[in-house]
């Protein structure tokens, strides 16, 4: 079996190295970040919908996960309602490896509902 030259597999490498690091970024588009802490909360909490419970610990939120962070001091662990809306739109950004789902990116969310959830997380 014929074996590639150490200079074909080190350009090979750099290659697939370069392709599989170019991120599939949906630019998160511009939004009023003005929406209902009260609709927010319902769409986090529900379960067939934003279900942020599924995988955070939220105030007040019932059977709560912990895979991720705590819902809880944000305004101290963001420093803007646009950095956290960045955040839920594509956690890949920030980490490949992120097991929580890109909710705008993907389409999950509605505009408003994002907007709704963006100021109900940004509230606690």
């Amino acid at each position: 079996m014929l074996s590639a030259s150490p200079r074909l597999r080190s350009t090979t490498a750099a290659i697939a190295l370069g392709l599989l690091t170019v991120p599939a970024v949906a630019d998160m588009p511009a939004l009023t970040l003005e929406g209902s802490v009260e609709s927010g909360k319902e769409i986090a909490m529900t379960r067939s919908k934003g279900n942020c419970i599924a995988c955070h610990m939220i105030p007040g939120g019932e059977s709560p996960g912990a895979i991720g962070p705590a819902l809880v001091a944000i305004q101290t662990r963001y420093s803007s309602k646009a950095d956290l809306a960045q955040q839920i739109w594509d956690p890949t950004v920030k980490n490949p490896d992120v097991v929580m789902p890109p909710f705008g990116k993907h389409g999950i969310l509605s505009d408003q509902e994002f907007v709704d959830v963006v100021e109900y997380v940004w509230s606690l």
